[in-house]
This record gives C-alpha cells, sequence and structure tokens, in this order.
C-alpha cells in the first residue's frame, strides 16, 4: 500500500492488529516507521477516484491534527482496508454507522435539541446527501436530509466555528474544535448539501420535495407579482435572468429574493429557463407523449381521470413541482382582471416551456390550461386546503394594496407588531412576515430576538389574542401567519409566551383509547353575528361529540339526529369567554365557524372543570392538524439559546486558539486540504 509524504506516494507494508495501524518500510521489516492506535483516529474519508493522483485512496485524521493518506490500485483491496479500519475504531455505540458505504466516518464535539449546556461527542458518517448521526444518549437518530436543509452555516470567526445545519424542526450545531478534520467535514457536507445536477431529484429540496429554486421564485412572485400586468409572458433582462438563474443554480437555499433588488420579470424569467432548461423535462421523455395524447380525450371526466393516472406515474420530486406549479398559476390566474394573464394565456406561455416544445403543438398548452381549470380535482386538493391558499393570497393582495395606498409598503414582507409574553411597549418587537413564515418561526425569531433561554418542558407558542371576545387562539406550530395577520382586527394582537396547559394536553392525547371525545357542556349561540337581531338567550346543556371529520350537537345523550353539524376543520377555537355573557363555569372556549359564503357564526362553549377543558381543547388540536398538536422531534423552537451570540444568530464557545492548532499540525501530505498551505 502506498504512503504520501510531502504529496508524493511511497510504498509501505502496512498491518493493522489489535487495534493498532503499523506502516513498515517492506514486508521484511521488524520494526515499524510508524503507528496509528485507533482509539485515536477521528476521521477516515475516502475521497474520489484520482484525487490525489493516486487511483483509490482513503484519509485518516487523528486526534494529533495529523493526516495519513493511503493508496491502493485497487478499488477492492482499498474498500476492504477501509472497511476493516472503520470496524476497529468505531464503538460499539456506533456500528450501525457501517452498515453502509460512506464518503467520511468520524467522531465530532456536537450540541443539538435541548442538551445544549455543554457539547458532546457524536459520530457521523456522510453518504451521498445523508449525513446520519449517533449520538451518546440514544440510538441512530434519522438521518439528515443535506439537500433538503432551511440553512446551512457557518458562524463564528476562524478560531471559533461552529457548523449549524437546520432541519425542519431540529437543529444541529458541529464545533470545529480539531481545524483539520472539520475543514473536511465542512467541504464535504457543504458540497453534499448543494444541487448535483441539473435534473430536478438533484436540487435542493424542500420539506414537500419542491426544489428551493422552484419555491423561491414562486414565493417572491406570489408576494410581489400577482398583480403585475403580463407576469410571466413578459420577459426579464437577459443578463439579470441569467446572473439570478446561476446564483440559484449554485446555491438556492442561500439565495433571498428582495423587492427593490429583483424584478418580477426576471424571476419569473428565471424560473421560466430553469423549467425549460430541466434534461428530462418536468413531466419526463418517457411520459411527455402520453401527456399529450391525453389532452384529446374528449370525455372530460375520462381526461381529467388520465391526467390523475399520469400525475401519480411522476418520479415523487417531478409530482410534487406539477403540483406547487399548477398550485401557483391557478392564484396567478384568481387576479387576471388585474395581470392580464387568464387561464389560456398562462397555457401559451408554460405549454412549450413545459414540454419543451417550439410553440407549434397545441396540445402542450391544452395540457396546461387542462391542470388549472381541473386543479381541484387532479391534484386532489381539499376544501381546508383551497381556503387556506386563498386567505394566503387574498391577505397578500390587500396588505400590498393597503401599503401601496399609504406609502410606506417598499418590500415583499410586511411588517407586525409581535408582543413576547404581555402587550406592553417594553416587550414588542416589529417583525417582517413573509408569505411562508409559520408560527414555529415567528416564535423562534421573537426569542431570539431577546436572548430568551428554553428550559425542557417550556411550551413556547404563538397567540392570537382578542381583547374584544376576552379569548386568545394558541397558532399550530406550522400555521402560516401571514393570513392570520390579515385577519386581525384593531382589538386584536400577537403574542409569544408559554402554553402552559400543553404538557397536560400531549398527556391526555398520549393516555386516551379513542380518537374521538363526548359529553355535555353548557352552549350559547351568539345570534347577533348572523343578523338576526334575535336575543342569545343563556346558556343551555347541549350533548357533543367530535370525531375526525365533524363537531356534531344533540339535544340531549339520547338523541338521534343532531341539532347542528359543523365541519371541524373549518372551526376555530379560542381559550376564554367574554365576561358580559356570563358564563357559568370559567373554563369556557369561544367557536367561531366561517361557512362558504364567507359568514361567520359564532358560539360559546363552558366545561365544569379545567381538566375537561383541555381536553375537548386537545382534542380539537389533534383532530384539525391529523394528530400532529407539538413537534414530534425537538425543533428550532425547543432549543435553549447558547451561551456566546453574535447579532441573532446562535454560537457555540470552542476551546484553543489558532496558534496552538498551527503548532500541532502535521501531516504527510499538504494537497488533501489546501487551507493548510496558508497555516
Amino acid at each position: 500500500m502506498g504512503a504520501s509524504r510531502k504529496g508524493k506516494f511511497s510504498r509501505r507494508w502496512c498491518v493493522l492488529s489489535d487495534g493498532v495501524l503499523s506502516y513498515y518500510e517492506n514486508e521484511r521489516a521488524v520494526t515499524p516507521n510508524g503507528e496509528i492506535r485507533a482509539s485515536e483516529i477521528v476521521c477516515l474519508a475516502v475521497p474520489l477516484p484520482d484525487t490525489h493522483g493516486f487511483e483509490h485512496t482513503f484519509e485518516v485524521y487523528t486526534e494529533g491534527e495529523r493526516l495519513y493518506l493511503f493508496g491502493l490500485e485497487s478499488m477492492e483491496q482499498a474498500h476492504e482496508w477501509v472497511k476493516c479500519i472503520a470496524k476497529a475504531f468505531v464503538p460499539p455505540l456506533a456500528e450501525d454507522l457501517l452498515a453502509r458505504d460512506f464518503e467520511r466516518l468520524g467522531r465530532l464535539p456536537y450540541k443539538a435539541g435541548l442538551s445544549l449546556q455543554r457539547a458532546q461527542e457524536g459520530w457521523f458518517s456522510l453518504s451521498g446527501s445523508e449525513l446520519r448521526a449517533v449520538f451518546p444518549e440514544g440510538p441512530c437518530e434519522e438521518p439528515l436530509q443535506l439537500r433538503k436543509l432551511q440553512e446551512l452555516s457557518i458562524q463564528g470567526d476562524s478560531e471559533n466555528q461552529v457548523l449549524v445545519l437546520v432541519e425542519r424542526r431540529r437543529t444541529l450545531y458541529i464545533q470545529g474544535e480539531r481545524r483539520l478534520d472539520f475543514m473536511g467535514w465542512l467541504g464535504a457536507i457543504q458540497k453534499a448539501a448543494a444541487s448535483m445536477g441539473d435534473t430536478l431529484s438533484e436540487q435542493q429540496l424542500g420539506d414537500s420535495d419542491i426544489p428551493v429554486i422552484v419555491y423561491r421564485c414562486v414565493d417572491y412572485i406570489t408576494q410581489c407579482g400577482l398583480t403585475s400586468e403580463g407576469i410571466y409572458r413578459k420577459c426579464g433582462q437577459t443578463s439579470k435572468t441569467q446572473r439570478l438563474l446561476e446564483s440559484l443554480r449554485q446555491d438556492a437555499r442561500s439565495v433571498h429574493l428582495k423587492e427593490g433588488e429583483q424584478h418580477v420579470d426576471d424571476v419569473s424569467s428565471a424560473l421560466k429557463r430553469f423549467l425549460r432548461d430541466l434534461p428530462d423535462g418536468l413531466f419526463t421523455r418517457a411520459q411527455r407523449l402520453a401527456w399529450l395524447e391525453a389532452s384529446e380525450i374528449e370525455d372530460e371526466e375520462e381526461k381529467v381521470s388520465r391526467y390523475r393516472e399520469l400525475l401519480v406515474q411522476l418520479p415523487p420530486v417531478n409530482r410534487a413541482t406539477v403540483k406547487a406549479l399548477i398550485s401557483h398559476l391557478y392564484c396567478v390566474q384568481c387576479f387576471s382582471d388585474t395581470n392580464q394573464m387568464n387561464v389560456h394565456n398562462l397555457a401559451i406561455v408554460f405549454g412549450p416551456t413545459l414540454f419543451q416544445t417550439d410553440g407549434q403543438d397545441y396540445k402542450a398548452g391544452r395540457v396546461v390550461e387542462d391542470l388549472i381549470n381541473h386543479y381541484v380535482v387532479v391534484f386532489s386538493v381539499d376544501e381546508e386546503e383551497l381556503r387556506k391558499q386563498r386567505e394566503e393570497i387574498t391577505a397578500i393582495v390587500k396588505m400590498r394594496v393597503a401599503g401601496t395606498a399609504s406609502g410606506t409598503q417598499h418590500a415583499g414582507d410586511f411588517i407586525c407588531t409581535v408582543y413576547l409574553e404581555e402587550k406592553k411597549a417594553e416587550t414588542e418587537q416589529h417583525v417582517k412576515i413573509p408569505a411562508s413564515m409559520t408560527a414555529e418561526e415567528l416564535t423562534l425569531e421573537i426569542l431570539d430576538r431577546r436572548n430568551v433561554g428554553i428550559r425542557e418542558k417550556d411550551y413556547w407558542t404563538c397567540f392570537e389574542v382578542n381583547e374584544r371576545e376576552e379569548a386568545e387562539r394558541p397558532l399550530h406550530f406550522a400555521e402560516k401567519v401571514l393570513p392570520i395577520l390579515h385577519g386581525l382586527g384593531t382589538d386584536s394582537h400577537l403574542v409569544v409566551k408559554k402554553h402552559q396547559a400543553m404538557e397536560a394536553m400531549l398527556l391526555y392525547l398520549a393516555s386516551r383509547i379513542s380518537d374521538t371525545k363526548h359529553g355535555m357542556m353548557k352552549f350559547r349561540e351568539d345570534r347577533s353575528l348572523l343578523g338576526l337581531g334575535l336575543p342569545s338567550g343563556g346558556f343551555h346543556d347541549r350533548y357533543f361529540i367530535l370525531n375526525s371529520s365533524c363537531l356534531r350537537l344533540y339535544k340531549e345523550v339520547r338523541s338521534h339526529r343532531p341539532e347542528k353539524e359543523w365541519p371541524v376543520k373549518s372551526l376555530k377555537v379560542y381559550l376564554g369567554v367574554k365576561k358580559k355573557l356570563r358564563p357559568p363555569t370559567c373554563w369556557g372556549f369561544t367557536v367561531v365557524h366561517e361557512t362558504e359564503k364567507h359568514e361567520k357564526q359564532q358560539w360559546y362553549l363552558c366545561c365544569d372543570t379545567q381538566m375537561e377543558l383541555r381536553e375537548w381543547f386537545a382534542t380539537f388540536l389533534f383532530v384539525q392538524h391529523d394528530g400532529l398538536v407539538w413537534p414530534s422531534e425537538p425543533s428550532r423552537v425547543s432549543r435553549a439559546v447558547p451561551e456566546v451570540r453574535l447579532g441573532s444568530v446562535s454560537l457555540i464557545p470552542l476551546r484553543g486558539s489558532e496558534n496552538e492548532m498551527r503548532r500541532s499540525v502535521a501531516a504527510f501530505s499538504a494537497d488533501p486540504l489546501s487551507l493548510l498551505r496558508n497555516v
């Protein structure tokens, strides 16, 4: 086997025995030239062939900041050596990491979840775009999908570097304690998290398998371009479009589009160019003809059914992207009176783009037109999803109109006042609210700004508070904030505070036998909202049944037919009942139902005990959000704030100075990491 020294390989006889890797001048030599103890190995890396001028190589990093580079002619032999060395230095705790091939394997100091008071040592393996981890306190973690990260950043200075990896509902901090192997991990993770090629599946992806490049463009145009005349028909400046597209292709995650810096036509042109240039196309070469043929089916129901069949056959990323794009175009055509882009006009633009034709084949435009017209059926969009979509775009447009009228709105994000714990001047924060911001992300923003640390079982939540109704509603962590902001009256505001009842509700949900809830409650209807001018009367005993689809009200337990019935996902449930109604108990909540005609109905319910109120409210949350009441994994919200801070970015104190690192760096080759040439 060859060993590298000063950029050149020297042939050495190597022996791995009893946890020691020894290398000799030749196979007859008795005394080794050097030894590497398995206990000192911190990282094992497998570069691509010919990376170091030798066909197959692997790198061994040790605690003493040494790098050993070995090379072999045979791929099989190299693989066998890597496997044996890995088994020698990886403890039984992390043996699961050896089940698959890897590019890098080793141990690193980290902080994660709620354990941020001190760094611990974890075991990591990098395989493709997956980073697997094993932590001392538990089994093998769910792998981080690096191309699906919400954030990948380096914080700190050259002496105290921290790699921050943010995936939905969990954040991982990897410390740069040993500069040599940390820089190797850093480069490898950054490369794995970037777009790997030109196909859709090789792009950086969001939570829903939609490429970040598509999401960035669609989100920006939704915020800033829905009412722009000729959107998608007009072309942007070629040079600006090309520069933007290059930036998005290189690292879409780090590109943040802002009004005033990018024109909507430049962004729309970049999106069209990206989709047209896809090597396999959005509808794939294998299925493209089938889609075009389907557009010629005369029977409308049969044609829609065929589209649904073809949609299922698309690769997952293509399928998710088609839905996201058509959903967006459906929103665009809703404002055709203003933007002059009706369904037909959009189809003329996007037919040739998505099917990569010269515009002569009318069937391409017909497919796009059919998909927009039958969006709800083809993509199985339920009423609740459609309602939320409409609320979001209505909020965006109304706020932009209001901002334009007042002369105060210049950016793509909208500014909202949010309070911490209570409504006081000294606790208010002014936050930009993009269309994509969730209640969880807003909560994180406020806590980070005020340097608030989180202890275990602190359930920080964003509440919508209605002062006139003397009621408040904890927002679901995944709920979009912008539609809420649009609907806030002058007597309402948002406040971030601890959800005192969440722990009790989660315990109840974990122990219950059925997903339904039934029992007696005191009921009062607010008929004044219905425009009837009738007195509401007092509270009356009624029997309720709540299941996954609806809330039913019965006059008594023995009744067979409900007096009223409401779809559960269309209800907004607030904690509290205003005092002037003289509620019979202090454990009540206010329920608001908006009909399809946008008429609001409101009524009040009271329970006999606090625990009963929590059980009902927990069940409402459970059925409305398909069982996901609180993030199942530690989230960005559920974390403490580290001891050192720079702006609003969390940092972690590290040990050792750069001079100490420099004195300890010694390697057989200066080639693998170019940074060492300047050290």
